[in-house]
C-alpha cells in the first residue's frame, strides 16, 4: 500500500509540470484558432490557411532538405568517432556539445558576419584577387544556419545509439562473409536506426518552424511558416490567425513523428537481418 501511495506521490510532479507546460498551451492555441478578437467561435482563421499553403510547403521542403544535410554529415561523424577511444570519444563530444554552450542568436548573428557582403569570405576572394560572392540573404545561407545550428542534435543520438552497439554482431556478420558494405546496411544501420529517427526528429522540428534564422540569414527573402506566426503575434497582433497556422504546423509535425515512428517502430526489438 506504501509502495502504491508513494509510486502515485511520484506521479504528481510530472502530471503538473504536463499539465502547465503542455496541455494548457495547446488548449491556449485551439482556442484562438476556432474564435475571433470577441472570443466568439468562429472558423475565420482556420479559412485563411490555405492560402498560406505555399509558405508551408516552402517551410517542409527547407527542413527536409537541411534534414538530409545533417544526417548526411553527421551519421558518418558519429559513426567514426564512435570507433575512438574513451577518451577521444569525451573530447569528441565537448567539440560537438561547445557550440552549443553559447547562446542561438549569437551563433546565428556570427554567420552575418562571416557571410556578408564585406564578411570574411568576401574579404578572402577580394583579397586573393576573386570577385565578391552573393552568400547573404540566400536560401543557401538559411539552410546552412539551420545545419549549423541543429547539426548536434542529428550526431549526439545517433553516437548514442551506435557507441552501445554489440560489435559482436559485427564480428558474426564478418565471420559469414560479409563485406564491409553488407555489414553496413543489414547490420550497422538497422541497429542504428532509433538514434537516426531521434536525430532526424530533433532536427527537422526546430527546422520547419525557425524564425530568426531566415530574418537574419535571410534578409526576408525567404519567408517561411515560422516567419509568418511571429508576425502575427509580434507585429500585426493577429493572435486567432497565428495560433491557427501553429495548429495547422502542429499537427503536420505530429504526423510526420508519426510516419517515422511507424516505420522505425519494428527497430525497436533489436532484429537484426544478416
Amino acid at each position: 500500500m506504501k509502495n502504491k501511495l508513494s509510486s502515485r506521490l511520484l506521479d504528481k510532479p510530472y502530471l503538473v509540470w504536463a499539465i502547465l507546460f503542455i496541455v494548457a498551451p495547446l488548449m491556449m492555441v485551439a482556442y484562438y484558432s476556432f474564435t475571433d478578437r470577441t472570443g466568439a467561435f468562429s472558423l475565420t482563421s482556420i479559412s485563411q490557411i490555405p492560402s498560406y499553403l505555399p509558405t508551408i510547403i516552402l517551410s517542409v521542403l527547407y527542413g527536409l532538405v537541411a534534414t538530409v544535410i545533417c544526417l548526411i554529415i553527421g551519421y558518418p561523424f558519429a559513426y567514426i568517432f564512435s570507433k575512438y577511444s574513451k577518451r577521444r570519444q569525451q573530447t569528441m563530444m565537448l567539440l560537438v556539445m561547445l557550440p552549443m554552450w553559447m547562446n542561438f542568436l549569437i551563433r546565428t548573428y556570427s554567420w552575418m558576419t562571416i557571410l556578408g557582403d564585406t564578411g570574411i569570405i568576401n574579404t578572402i576572394l577580394n583579397a586573393i584577387g576573386l570577385p565578391s560572392a552573393k552568400l547573404i540573404n540566400t536560401g543557401g545561407a538559411v539552410i546552412l544556419g539551420m545545419v549549423y545550428n541543429f547539426l548536434p542534435y542529428m550526431i549526439l543520438p545517433i553516437y548514442s545509439i551506435i557507441s552501445k552497439m554489440d560489435n559482436s554482431l559485427i564480428e558474426a556478420a564478418q565471420d559469414l562473409g560479409s563485406n564491409k558494405l553488407h555489414i553496413f546496411r543489414r547490420v550497422i544501420f538497422p541497429l542504428s536506426l532509433p538514434g537516426v529517427l531521434s536525430g532526424v526528429t530533433m532536427v527537422f522540428v526546430p527546422c520547419v518552424s525557425t524564425f530568426y534564422i531566415t530574418q537574419k540569414l535571410g534578409g526576408g527573402q525567404i519567408v517561411l511558416i515560422g516567419d509568418v506566426i511571429e508576425t502575427q503575434f509580434q507585429s500585426a497582433n493577429n493572435y486567432n490567425l497565428g495560433a491557427a497556422l501553429s495548429f495547422v504546423l502542429m499537427i503536420l509535425i505530429l504526423i510526420c513523428l508519426g510516419v517515422m515512428n511507424y516505420f522505425g517502430a519494428d527497430e525497436n526489438d533489436g532484429g537484426v537481418i544478416i
